[in-house]
């Protein structure tokens, strides 16, 4: 039995909130949905498990509708899926009453409930969110039917607000493998048993590297597993070091080639590291405009000549605040403070 394994799409989201290119985030989520289920047609899965937050929020009927099709175009395929937090089932849900493709199976109750496909000798287990939190370990004492089918569970949480899940309660449960949803990094937490598939696009700046779906195979008892990459861009943190002779333009071009090695379709959070012309202030608003920035952080500290400073300054408050540093190792802490506070001594009073 095949299966592919995706959760926490956000159908909805509009990345950043920033109107340059939100937008076509927002559009671009969608079409790696599509395109990703078109990869379960071409790779023949027997099952395409959603678990979990499906939507961003609480979706419309006619976003139902574009999803159901794209769902009854899978000719071999059936579809079992949660609503996670973000979707959750509201009484006014219109998952409760949408009329879905007769190959999609919905897991929407409060209690855990199977789904059973005696064609491929399979169970998925499950249940659904009726409000945003929950924090009672649902999933702990589940436990599956002694049938000789494989056995499946779909779990969205794993946070101390949304299902606590404990990882050697899996390890317990019986289950051949737990879909897992709501941690949006891909991960393993129990090689070949338990994933968390991740966010099949990123959706916030802390989704560093890449995002996608599992594939897996069960058979005998047995299950392989392997992670697809699929998402076209990824939120990266990208450093760059600074000198006394940079400025705002300089850093530019250093930004340039970097985003032409790293890629120039993923987005960056940039930090500033190193030291800068006392004087210069460099312009944060010009770097964001370049590229795909979506933060410039500035850590630089001022590059002062202390030997030259303390010598024009001796017996001066500026000479004594740099000798009341000296005599040990400066902590890096020490070192920042000495740096900002020559800063204000000398240019609070234009000096």
């Amino acid at each position: 039995m095949r299966f592919m394994h995706m959760a926490d799409v956000h159908l909805g989201a509009a990345p950043d909130g920033r109107s340059d290119w939100s937008e076509s985030r927002q559009k671009e989520i969608w079409d790696t949905f599509r395109s990703s289920v078109a990869d379960a047609a071409r790779a023949r899965v027997d099952l395409l498990l959603i678990a979990g937050d499906l939507f961003h929020r609480q979706p419309s009927a006619a976003e139902l509708k574009e999803v159901n099709y794209l769902f009854s175009t899978l000719n071999r395929t059936r579809v079992v899926l949660i609503a996670g937090n973000h979707d959750y089932l509201r009484p006014d849900s219109v998952y409760l009453t949408f009329p879905w493709s007769k190959n999609v199976a919905c897991l929407f109750s409060r209690q855990c409930e199977c789904v059973r496909f005696p064609e491929i000798s399979t169970e998925v287990y499950g249940l659904s969110y009726y409000r945003q939190e929950i924090t009672e370990p649902l999933y702990d004492e589940l436990r599956p039917a002694d049938n000789g089918f494989h056995h499946i569970l779909l779990a969205h949480g794993g946070d101390f607000s949304h299902i606590p899940i404990s990882r050697e309660g899996l390890a317990k449960s019986g289950f051949d493998y737990v879909a897992l949803g709501h941690i949006h990094k891909p991960q393993v937490v129990l090689p070949n048993r338990a994933a968390y598939a991740g966010a099949l696009s990123p959706i916030d700046c802390n989704d560093f590297g890449p995002h996608g779906y599992i594939l897996g195979q069960c058979e005998k008892g047995r299950v392989k597993m392997e992670f697809v990459a699929k998402a076209k861009r990824e939120y990266r943190s990208l450093t760059l070091e600074t000198e006394e002779a940079d400025t705002t333009f300089s850093l530019r071009d250093k930004l340039e080639k970097q985003i032409e090695q790293q890629g120039w379709q993923h987005i960056y959070r940039v930090f500033l590291q190193g030291k800068r012309d006392p004087q210069m202030h460099f312009d944060l608003e010009k770097l964001m405009e370049f590229g795909m920035v979506l933060e410039v952080q500035d850590g630089t500290v001022p590059a002062f000549h202390l030997e030259e400073l303390k010598a024009k300054y001796r017996g001066q408050m500026i000479g004594r605040y740099i000798e009341s540093f000296e005599g040990h190792e400066r902590s890096l802490t020490e070192e920042r403070a000495l740096q900002y506070g020559l800063e204000a001594l000398l240019y609070s009073n234009g000096k």
